[in-house]
């Protein structure tokens, strides 16, 4: 009898596998390896946040504004960068960019800086035209723009035709919307720069009546006033600007120009005193400002130099010059005024290394000679420094240099070499000034002398020619 094996009741009896051992196996190893990327970072979990939000125009635009509402300006100015960057078909952004671009040219010390910061500014506002050619405050921005590299000591020969340019600008601005305030007071500014000051005045005094609250029309009131030498009413001006915005440096130092020409021009000892005063109050909170805003300008600071020397306390302009310098090391020009400073102090062997700084150009070391009066040392550090080319703005260093060269030189130490080099650059380009002229042939003529004592008897020490008294 055949009896039949008995079936399990409650499971079923499971044959292994080779094959789904292997898939096992290689499931466990891929679960390894994924675990293994994944905490060295090859692999990112599923389901994290976004390390960095996309930011939009608008969150850019708005840093931009604040930046410049809290008087940090290079900071508003990469703002508005990055919201171009974003959406670079965005007018209104590249527009408040020029703008801002064109008023922080006012910080920068040198014609090289000024000169490209203003063409970075016609760049910007001419791509918003581009965008937006109907755009009355595109157009009247660009007037502003235009108008401030007309500078004839920035622009040279092109001047009158940038200043047309931005005349045209306004007009166009106007015409696209006359209640423009904007346009009426770029406007007024272009026509104070072509010096037609009557109408200059008519058109603010529009501006200042339907909307007395920006910043821009008050700027430019003072501006007019400054022009037609009513430098009170212009600092009345130049206040309400300040109570606008509060935090732009170059409306302090402005107002504080304005109280340094009243007092160049008083005669009262006491009220002349008193007027130094407050210009010094207000370079100083310029100054206090941007040390809060930990911005290091050297701005305020020059301009405290040059009321101090301006007062004849040459010792006290010297060490504000030197302050700016520790913030620009390789700046040219404030070498240039720290030459002027030693110069005017009559410490002429003192002028020679900040002079030479300021047109030739110096080594690391030679820099700390012309701050310190001796060479680097490891808590004084040096900057190479590249030499001003000759222009309106720079050619006081040029003369100033060549002259006490000329000046002390003797039969042992003879720097009439260089000085005259330089004189004779400066006669080049300045031969139809007579001032100018008249310190060039001073000079020379002190090598000339010199020359000729050599083969008889060593010339006497000679006093550098006085330099032009300058305006405030």
């Amino acid at each position: 009898m055949k009896v039949m094996p008995r079936r399990p009741l409650f499971r079923q009896s499971r044959r292994s596998s080779l094959y789904r051992i292997f898939i096992l196996v290689v499931l466990i190893l891929a679960a390894a390896w994924f675990a293994r990327q994944v905490d060295l970072g090859a692999i990112k979990r599923p389901f994290l946040p976004t390390p960095t939000p996309t930011r939009t125009v608008g969150s850019f635009a708005l840093e931009g504004e604040a930046s410049f509402a809290s008087g940090k300006l290079e900071e508003a100015i990469t703002a508005y960068q990055e919201a171009a960057r974003v959406d670079p078909a965005e007018a209104e952004v590249w527009a408040k960019l020029a703008r801002i671009q064109a008023y922080s040219s006012s910080l920068l010390t040198t014609d090289v800086q000024r000169k490209a910061r203003l063409q970075e500014g016609l760049d910007s506002i001419d791509q918003a035209v581009t965008l937006s050619p109907d755009d009355s405050t595109v157009h009247a921005i660009r007037a502003f723009v235009l108008d401030w590299n007309a500078n004839p000591i920035l622009a040279g020969d092109q001047s009158q035709a940038l200043l047309l340019e931005a005349e045209r600008e306004a007009l166009h601005a106007l015409n696209l919307d006359n209640q423009n305030v904007l346009a009426l007071a770029f406007y007024a500014e272009i026509l104070v720069d072509e010096q037609k000051w009557s109408q200059a005045e008519q058109i603010i005094l529009q501006a200042v009546q339907r909307d007395p609250s920006l910043m821009d029309v008050h700027r430019v009131y003072a501006y007019v006033l400054e022009s037609t030498m009513r430098y009170q009413e212009a600092i009345q001006e130049y206040q309400k600007a300040i109570e606008i915005s509060p935090n732009l440096t170059f409306l302090y130092i402005s107002v504080g120009a304005n109280y340094r020409r009243l007092a160049y021009d008083s005669t009262i000892t006491d009220e002349r005193t008193s007027l130094y005063e407050t210009a010094l109050d207000y370079f100083a909170k310029a100054a206090r400002l941007n040390t809060q805003l930990e911005i290091k300008d050297p701005i305020p600071y020059i301009a405290i130099a040059k009321t101090y020397s301006q007062k004849g306390d040459f010792f006290t302009a010297a060490l504000n010059i030197k302050k700016a310098l520790e913030f620009d090391p390789a700046n040219a020009d404030i070498y240039g005024q720290l030459g002027i400073i030693y110069f005017k102090s009559r410490n002429y062997e003192g002028s020679i290394p900040a002079l030479k700084c300021a047109i030739r150009g110096c080594t690391a070391n030679e820099s700390c000679q012309a701050r310190f009066g001796e060479d680097c040392t490891e808590s004084e550090t040096g900057m190479d420094v590249q030499g001003l080319a000759l222009s309106q703005s720079t050619v006081v260093y040029y003369y100033t240099y060549g002259s006490v060269l000329a000046a002390l030189s003797r039969p042992q130490q003879n720097y009439c070499s260089e000085a005259q080099a330089v004189l004779g650059e400066v006669r080049l380009a300045f031969g139809g000034d007579a001032t100018i002229t008249g310190i060039v042939d001073a000079g020379e003529q002190i090598c000339f002398s010199l020359t000729e004592s050599l083969v008889q008897t060593p010339a006497p020490f000679a006093t550098p020619t006085p330099l032009p008294t300058p305006r405030p």
